[in-house]
């Protein structure tokens, strides 16, 4: 890597362990499962996964590829939730995983694999307890348990289930209805004769909503908390002056080109933006090749010697313009901070999905994966 990358993603190690020693805090001992999926929500999965490894109980991946980068650094107990295709499975299950569950034909597949590899494949199911998305209905349950029996290859370990909407809202109605149905869905299984069944159900939004200092199910899946992110402002203001989430990320780059133009000057494709009065200008070298979104045209921000200036014009695939007039004394690769702090300023994750009618999650996981992701 370049010793001085012009565009770089910055991770504090001290803030990422302090999250998760303050989520733990509240876990009354129940494990811990960290999702590295998606890049580590664009925070970089192995540099991450480098960090925490020798706090986590196991990570949480949703890809054959991701498991197989993780492989490279880590032995950890990990959890492959996303849906695996034949091709794949074979070479998923030489690296050591615990495997979710999609249909009959997916676990005969995995069975076969397994025999072949002469090993026994740890899975856990998942429930669809009024998601509407991936998992088993709780009515066709016992149907599939029995099948299961039937197949000597395959370890049942555990069951699971996801929330819809427990971070986003006052009214639990639906959250309990979910978490009925899946302890029905827990006690079918026990009852099925799979005793020692681990459970998990919440994220960070349940860990912080449902399960805190209650050690109800064996394990939580923490995303999004860990990177200093909250699920929700509801979320937010329920913990304000409680549970301190610090930041991770900070992404940085630098100005390419100053120069000044006149009044009436259109800046950009499309010419979305016209000067009204003769403008400084500052070129900013990143663009949504590399994970900014489009949707920040004319209305994103950046910070610039701890003061914001304001996106000019049509964000392009791999630059953008910025106005700094207002700025003194200001010179080519001065440091640009598209989220993070500088001086006394900051730009949060969520200020930037707010100003795009979108969440902290995908601000942060579009990010590129080819921009360095440097550990401070």
């Amino acid at each position: 890597m370049e010793n001085s990358p012009l565009s770089r993603i910055e991770l504090s190690k001290n803030n990422l362990i302090h999250n998760f020693k303050a989520l733990k805090s509240i876990t009354k001992n129940t494990k811990i499962i960290v999702a590295i999926k998606g890049n580590a929500y664009g925070h970089g999965q192995n540099e991450v996964a480098s960090i925490l490894e020798k706090y986590v109980d196991a990570f949480q991946v949703n890809s054959f590829s991701e498991l197989k980068l993780l492989r490279k650094i880590s032995k950890k107990k990990t959890f492959v939730l996303g849906y695996i295709q034949k091709d794949n499975l074979k070479e998923t299950m030489k690296l050591d995983c615990v495997l979710s569950l999609f249909s009959l034909e997916n676990l005969e597949e995995i069975n076969k694999i397994a025999k072949l590899l002469k090993i026994k494949q740890e899975i856990h199911i998942p429930i669809d307890a009024y998601l509407g998305r991936e998992g088993f209905l709780k009515e066709g349950l016992i149907e599939f348990l029995k099948k299961i029996k039937d197949y000597k290859n395959i370890k049942l370990t555990g069951i699971y289930a996801h929330f819809a909407n427990i971070e986003d809202t006052n009214n639990f109605t639906h959250a309990r209805k979910q978490i009925k149905k899946y302890e029905e869905a827990v006690k079918i299984t026990k009852k099925a004769g799979f005793k020692n069944i681990q459970t998990h159900i919440s994220a960070t939004s349940g860990l912080l909503v449902y399960e805190k200092n209650k050690a109800i199910n064996s394990f939580v899946r923490l995303g999004i908390g860990i990177y200093g992110l909250w699920p929700s402002e509801h979320i937010k203001f329920l913990y304000k002056n409680k549970l301190e989430l610090k930041p991770v990320l900070s992404w940085k780059t630098k100005i390419a080109q100053i120069k000044n133009v006149p009044a009436g000057y259109t800046i950009g494709y499309g010419l979305t933006y016209m000067t009204y009065a003769p403008k400084k200008i500052a070129v900013i070298p990143l663009g949504y090749a590399d994970g900014i979104s489009r949707n920040f045209s004319n209305k994103g921000e950046v910070l610039i010697k701890g003061e914001k200036c304001k996106i000019l014009g049509r964000l392009a695939m791999n630059m953008f313009v910025v106005d700094v007039t207002h700025i003194k004394d200001i010179k080519n690769e001065e440091e640009v901070v598209i989220l993070g702090k500088q001086g006394s300023e900051h730009i949060t994750a969520d200020e930037m999905a707010n100003k795009i009618g979108s969440i902290n999650y995908e601000i942060v996981t579009n990010i590129s994966p080819l921009l360095p992701r440097v550990i401070v």
